[in-house]
């Protein structure tokens, strides 16, 4: 069985997803997961396809079939969101979300009847859970990561007390965004279809801009404004959420709120924790000893296992906290907690670096897993030269180590050229 089906369609798209940062180690448990979500000709359509957005002439070229076939295509892999449909300028683009986040969660976001969503979810759980291979490997290849955790703007001392910049603040996400749409929780939806999901809500994850408006036109999330999602964000803080959200500063498109029994992200801080598999925020609890009433509730509330109970100091009855900063998370669930405000959100040390948007985000972990060139290179066809232009900026705006890397792995003089030019510009500025 296992040989019939890595000779067809679905093993075809797999290779497709593998070219590119965020792939999906190939298993027979994965070739079952895309077989509910879409059959063998339609995965063999979409592993044509390119990395970046598209026209319907040019998935229409890229299958040798008319326009019209190709359209009716595209629109129906779109309102399953397999695809995500954008307007831009006056026409419609198309673009294949990667595996996680992504058509994966896009499965799970609402209650459908054309698939078994029970099924998916049993498959998912065996996938992330059992097998690893695949949350091991989004979660822990490269130094840059998906997702980064959002401070608890409640835990925050009083205004000026500590720097706090927008883009470390989902309010400010919130207020910000054009479109906003709301979901089910993919975690917790699967989770539950498996009898172990917690009382937090499902309707509460948030999707913002282009990923936000294909989703709502298709039914897997609906539009709110900004009040209801400040009126969402304050009960995900009230319930002790953490707010998981896209690596980047503009325009992040998603933020999850998390429980730390049921959603993956949390699941992948604890379990890989030294490696970082989740970005912190600029802050760490810091304990003032002798406040601390040793009353064990930021220990519980920890979605990440990073404090403890140590001995009690000279002249105190009780233990006090003790924060392990590398694994924290930041979050600030901890401080809120506290009845006896021994605990108070400081600076850290060394300040987080967050990638400027996705294309920055996206060329960082192709250059740090080595798949640069499948990125530039799609499909063995050169990008169009605005989306080239916007990855080449990307690649100029990295550390002088890693544009190295970079023009190492494209093996190309013209690159090479451009960063030589690059560099030399910035020795004698």
């Amino acid at each position: 069985m296992a040989h019939h089906i890595t000779a067809t369609g679905y093993h075809r798209f797999v290779e497709r997803l593998n070219r590119f940062p965020q792939g999906a180690p190939p298993s027979e448990t994965l070739y079952k997961i895309l077989s509910i979500l879409m059959n063998e000709k339609e995965a063999g359509l979409m592993a044509l396809l390119p990395v970046r957005p598209f026209t319907v002439d040019k998935a229409a070229r890229a299958w040798k079939v008319p326009s019209a076939e190709a359209q009716k295509t595209l629109e129906a892999l779109a309102d399953r969101s397999v695809l995500l449909d954008m307007e831009r300028g006056g026409r419609t683009l198309y673009v294949l979300p990667p595996p996680m986040a992504g058509f994966f969660e896009f499965s799970l976001m609402r209650v459908r009847g054309d698939i078994n969503q029970r099924l998916l979810s049993e498959l998912f759980y065996r996938y992330m859970q059992v097998e690893d291979e695949f949350i091991r490997a989004l979660f822990t290849d490269g130094r840059t990561q998906l997702g980064r955790v959002f401070v608890q703007e409640p835990a925050l001392p009083d205004a000026g007390a500590l720097e706090v910049l927008d883009y470390e603040r989902a309010s400010s996400v919130i207020a910000e965004a054009e479109v906003m749409g709301v979901g089910l929780c993919y975690c917790r939806h699967k989770m539950g279809h498996m009898g172990k999901a917690c009382a937090a809500p499902l309707d509460i994850c948030m999707t913002f801009d282009a990923p936000a408006a294909s989703l709502i036109r298709h039914g897997a999330a609906r539009r709110v404004d900004a009040v209801e999602g400040m009126d969402l964000l304050r009960k995900a803080w009230d319930l002790g959420l953490v707010q998981f959200g896209e690596n980047v500063r503009q325009q992040p498109g998603f933020i999850c709120n998390c429980c730390k029994c049921c959603c993956e992200a949390m699941i992948a801080a604890r379990r890989f924790a030294l490696l970082h598999p989740v970005h912190t925020t600029d802050f760490i609890p810091a304990v003032h000893v002798m406040a601390c009433k040793g009353c064990g509730k930021c220990v519980a509330v920890c979605p990440v296992e990073a404090l403890a109970m140590g001995a009690p100091p000279e002249g105190h009855r009780a233990g006090a906290a003790v924060v392990d900063e590398t694994v924290c998370l930041g979050c600030g669930l901890c401080v809120r907690v506290c009845p006896s405000r021994a605990l108070a959100l400081v600076p850290r040390a060394k300040r987080v670096v967050t990638p400027v948007d996705s294309v920055h985000r996206i060329v960082l972990m192709a250059v740090e897993r080595g798949k640069l060139q499948d990125l530039i290179f799609d499909n063995r066809a050169l990008f169009s030269h605005r989306a080239m232009a916007a990855v080449l900026g990307a690649v100029l705006r990295l550390p002088s180590i890693k544009r190295t890397l970079a023009a190492r792995q494209l093996q190309s003089r013209y690159v090479e050229r451009l960063l030589a030019r690059f560099n030399k510009a910035g020795r004698t500025s």
